[in-house]
């Protein structure tokens, strides 16, 4: 149980929830399959195969949102429509109007939907209720705010805010790339991306290029920005930081899966220990990573 991105979000510190509370919500909303009209399905599944809906170690909480689509191309709905209509054309001596051909679509969905193909995904997010952290396992904010919608439909209270930094990460990345040296025990790698903010939005990305040339400060002089910077933490787990603040591109160091595997032969043990594991080194990374931005500022509820 490795994750690959982080959308991060702040929950009160010691938040007043307990475990068996966010069970007993959880399983109000619980998973089932799409149903024979259903376009999509959306609940929560067991973390782990057969256990239950937040699966703990440590006292660190994971939680796992089931969505089921059936798949059904619109291009396949208006090719049988069509067709249909080209069968009545023939009967009544000219072309099916714009109603007739809406409902001809509509009957061919309802036709069809029962014997789509289903997708099922799951979308992990970790809670730390000791710190006060929820982590959404996604690449992006859009793909996070499933997960945060469910969690609104299924909590009676979800006191959840944005995490927001004194520093902007732009302004940031520009510092340490103009002096070669993040503070604190991280360490700048080799991936780095920088936009222009003039119209014409010219950007250049480095991939496995050395970034402490008098290259990088050029861009900078000429204005262009940072947007993402892949970056080291402690040489245990490395990562790139975004313009939005967002830990993307995950990746555990050989020395922490290591530790995480000593001793493990079962699967589930094996879970487990990658878990808290993981959890453990967010747990000093996060604030780290707040740290050298400048510290955390009040922000509103979301």
């Amino acid at each position: 149980m490795w994750f690959r991105n982080l959308q991060l979000y702040r929950l009160p510190v010691r938040w007043d929830m307990r475990i068996d509370q966010l069970e007993d919500q959880l399983a109000r909303r619980a998973f089932t399959p799409c149903g024979s009209q259903d376009p999509e399905s959306r609940g929560w599944l067991p973390p782990v195969a057969n256990g239950p809906l937040v699966h703990a170690v440590g006292g660190q909480w994971l939680i796992a949102l089931g969505i089921e689509h059936r798949l059904l191309p619109s291009s396949v709905v208006k090719q049988e429509a069509e067709e249909r209509a080209a069968r009545i054309e023939l009967e009544q001596g000219f072309k099916p109007g714009r109603k007739q051909m809406k409902d001809l679509r509509d009957e061919v969905t309802q036709e069809f939907m029962p014997r789509a193909f289903t997708r099922r995904n799951k979308v992990y997010a970790w809670i730390d209720p000791q710190d006060g952290w929820l982590a959404v396992d996604v690449a992006s904010v859009t793909r996070a705010e499933d997960i945060l919608e469910a969690l609104r439909q299924s909590l009676e209270a979800f006191p959840l805010t944005l995490v927001r930094t004194e520093l902007s990460p732009v302004a940031a990345m520009s510092d340490w790339l103009a002096g070669g040296d993040v503070p604190g025990n991280f360490t700048i790698d080799m991936d780095c991306e920088l936009k222009s903010v003039t119209e014409d939005k010219a950007a250049v990305r480095y991939v496995r290029h050395s970034l402490d040339g008098d290259e990088i400060k050029t861009h900078l002089q000429e204005g262009k920005l940072p947007t993402k910077l892949a970056l080291t933490w402690n040489d245990r787990v490395s990562f790139l930081l975004t313009e939005k603040g967002e830990i993307k591109r995950l990746q555990f160091l050989d020395v922490v899966q290591e530790e995480a595997s000593a001793g493990s032969e079962d699967a589930a043990e094996l879970f487990d220990a990658y878990f808290a594991l993981m959890t453990g080194e967010l747990r000093q990374l996060i604030p780290a990573v707040i740290g050298i931005l400048g510290g955390e500022l009040a922000t509103p509820a979301v």
